[in-house]
């Protein structure tokens, strides 16, 4: 697996803008001229601020922010547009002359702002562009914004864990780490900014041997982000409740009937959603957060103390997530399955049995998260490193397809995703996706295909969509229908960490224009942009314009990248 060797302690400021490609858009019309504006809403770090940033950028537009000390201060947000002494119906004349208005943390307007702020949309004279944290209660006449649908609103989701991986791509994680970042910061930008500094400052984030990837092993740095989002933990004072949440944080999760839990401490933690009870009547801590950093900031002698015992567990429990793993495999499912055990051990640095982890990394591997894939494979050689499990993961992860390995499914499948259906089409399980594919193929159906795809991208098999969608671009006989097929395969790409295969060779670039495409190629072969301009009689400005273009349809904004991505082409 080919990387390309970033300082982990330098990030860009501020970091590249992406993953939002379709709320970017969705901003931007409902911005356009004509249109009455939109509100964006979504918990604190989610990005908000800086997708509206992109929105407006090169356009004429006003910003007002609203902001906790002056809450309580008439028009104070609007302080720098309105004379001192102001009514508010002439604060409304003098405002509607403003054709775009970007709002700020509307949430924390003083109740004048916000009235002006409702005003505004119910004359619709003045777009505007609304950014508001949906976890807080906000003025009334914010919410009813949307509520009263005065404005469209669009609620941002958390990004995607493969936009995070490409957000620290300066950083050089590897996906493991990468992976523990993303599923303790939930989407919280703000956080994932601190707690990658935090790391890297630290010399935390480590070398993985073979590799020129850095990994995070060890306990969480407890930064004053990380407090601040522990203060509804840290301010339980009630009896037990500390003790509860010290309890699950060391050994969630745990059944309800455990002897140390007291059920009405627990109702009370449900109720101010700190945990959570599953069907089973498990208990778990509610924010991923939470437990590493109550962990982090328990004392030794309590630590130990709490984890009495506990070692004793792993052993059955990383042998029953394996043999989940297994079945899943063997059903031809592989979408997502909950292994606390088995990142609870990496994330401490822990030696992982060999044999689990050449299940994890196949698993990823079919899922199509090759990178996740060979981190697997390498935790398993670390502890053993002979395995030949292990090693052929590794292999494979690289982009090597088997060669018929006996009667096993997945290499009888490898020559349907080589292009070559024929030998696979009645070996293959009876009705299953795999089946459909080779059969589909082997008819050369361009529909077909991509029904296949779509069952295929139900059960987990990502990288396998992406390649029945890429097929069915080249047979399909109407160009509307490959162009659709090739733009469904992108995105599939997009979420399979660099895979590179036979059958999507030639694919990313064919999402791009020809010009786009001729100057990719030369940037790709190392190029600057200055040589690209004089090469092809362009001003430099209009070749970088061209590349970021390019950048946002390859799902990437690293240069460093660029021969992956054409080398197949």
């Amino acid at each position: 697996m080919r990387t390309y060797e970033q300082d982990a302690k330098t990030l860009p400021l501020p970091w590249p803008f992406t993953g939002r490609e379709e709320e970017l858009e969705l901003v931007r019309t409902s911005s356009a001229a004509g249109r009455p504006g939109i509100v964006v809403t979504g918990p604190v770090g989610h990005g908000k601020t800086r997708l509206i940033a992109e929105a407006v950028r090169g356009t004429e537009h006003t910003r007002v922010t609203g902001t906790p000390e002056a809450r309580g201060l008439p028009f104070a947000a609007f302080a720098h547009l309105l004379p001192d002494t102001v009514s508010p119906q002439r604060a409304l004349r003098i405002l509607s002359g403003v054709r775009l208005l970007v709002v700020d943390d509307a949430h924390l307007l003083d109740e004048a702002s916000a009235a002006l702020v409702h005003q505004l949309a119910v004359h619709g004279r003045t777009r505007l562009v609304v950014a508001a944290v949906d976890e807080v209660s906000a003025p009334a006449a914010v919410s009813r914004l949307w509520t009263g649908e005065l404005l469209p609103r669009l609620a941002l989701e958390p990004l995607p864990c493969e936009e995070v991986a490409r957000l620290l791509g300066a950083a050089g994680p590897e996906p493991l780490t990468v992976r523990r970042l993303h599923r303790m910061c939930r989407g919280d930008l703000r956080l994932l900014r601190d707690l990658v500094a935090a790391l890297g400052s630290a010399g935390r984030l480590l070398p993985v041997p073979g590799t020129q990837e850095r990994a995070w092993r060890g306990a969480l740095p407890v930064t004053p982000a990380v407090r601040e989002r522990l203060a509804p933990v840290l301010e339980r004072s009630a009896r037990g409740e500390r003790d509860a949440l010290e309890r699950l944080a060391f050994a969630e999760p745990l059944p309800l009937a455990a002897d140390d839990l007291d059920l009405d401490v627990l109702e009370r933690l449900e109720a101010d959603g700190l945990i959570q009870v599953d069907d089973q009547g498990a208990v778990t801590l509610a924010h991923p957060l939470h437990g590493p950093a109550l962990r982090a900031l328990t004392g030794r002698l309590r630590a130990r103390r709490l984890t009495a015992g506990a070692p004793a567990g792993y052993g059955p429990a990383l042998e029953a997530e394996q043999q989940a793993l297994l079945r899943r495999i063997g059903q031809l499912d592989v979408r997502p399955l909950p292994t606390p055990v088995g990142e609870w051990l990496v994330a401490q640095g822990a030696v992982l049995p060999a044999g689990y982890a050449a299940v994890r990394a196949r698993f990823a591997r079919l899922r199509g998260e090759v990178r996740d894939a060979a981190a697997w494979a390498r935790e398993g050689l670390r502890g053993a490193p002979g395995d030949a499990g292990c090693g052929e993961e590794l292999r494979l992860a690289d982009g090597e397809l088997a060669e018929g390995r006996g009667d096993d499914v997945y290499a009888r499948y490898d020559a349907v995703r080589r292009g070559a259906p024929e030998g696979a089409v009645g070996r293959l399980p009876a009705g299953s996706v795999l089946a459909r594919h080779a059969q589909a193929l082997a008819r050369g159906d361009g529909a077909a295909l991509d029904r296949a795809a779509e069952g295929l991208e139900e059960r987990g098999f990502l990288l396998f969509a992406a390649e029945a969608r890429a097929q069915a671009v080249r047979v399909h006989r109407d160009p509307r229908a490959a162009r659709v097929s090739r733009t469904r395969a992108v995105a599939l790409v997009r979420r399979c960490q660099g895979a590179r295969t036979p059958a999507l060779a030639g694919l990313v670039l064919g999402e791009l224009t020809a010009r786009q495409r001729q100057i990719v190629t030369l940037a790709a072969a190392g190029l600057s942009n200055r040589e690209i301009a004089e090469r092809l009689t362009l001003s430099v400005r209009t070749v970088g314009n061209h590349l970021y273009s390019a950048y946002s349809r390859l799902g990437t904004g690293d240069r460093g990248a660029l021969p992956l991505l054409c080398e197949s082409a």
